[in-house]
C-alpha cells in the first residue's frame, strides 16, 4: 500500500477521535445555583453595625467552621455554607431553614466574639 493510504487513514482516525471528544465535552453539565434573587428561608440575617460587619467578614470562614461545629454539638441538621454582607448586616446562607435554637446558638456565638462590639448586633432573623 502505498504511504498516502497510510497517512490518510491515521489523519481521518486522529479527526474522529478529536470530534468524539469534543461532543462528550459539550454535554451541558448541570449547573448549581447558590444565589437567588429575593431573599431564602436558607439565610439568616445577622443585623449589625458596619465596623462588625467588616470585622466579622475578615475571618468569616474561621466562623463558619466554629458555628457548623456549634451546631452539629446541638444535634442540628444545618449547617451554614457562606457569609456575605449587605445593608442589614451579616447574611448566612444554610443548607436548611434555621430553626429558632439555631438563631439563639447563632446570636449567642456572633456575640461572644472578641472584637466585635455585642450591643451592636441584634436577633438573627429569617428575612
Amino acid at each position: 500500500m502505498p504511504v498516502s493510504f497510510y497517512f490518510s487513514f491515521f489523519f481521518l482516525s486522529f479527526y474522529f477521535s478529536l470530534s468524539k471528544k469534543k461532543n462528550n465535552s459539550d454535554k451541558v453539565k448541570p449547573k448549581i445555583n447558590i444565589t437567588t434573587k429575593d431573599p431564602s428561608q436558607k439565610q439568616i440575617i445577622v443585623p449589625m453595625s458596619n465596623e462588625n460587619k467588616s470585622k466579622f467578614i475578615t475571618s468569616s470562614s474561621k466562623h463558619i467552621t466554629y458555628l457548623n461545629s456549634l451546631l452539629k454539638n446541638i444535634k442540628s441538621d444545618v449547617m451554614a455554607d457562606f457569609t456575605y454582607t449587605n445593608q442589614h448586616g451579616i447574611v448566612m446562607t444554610t443548607n436548611k431553614m434555621a430553626s429558632s435554637l439555631d438563631l439563639q446558638i447563632i446570636e449567642k456565638y456572633v456575640k461572644n466574639i472578641n472584637h466585635i462590639n455585642s450591643d451592636n448586633v441584634k436577633i438573627p432573623c429569617l428575612p
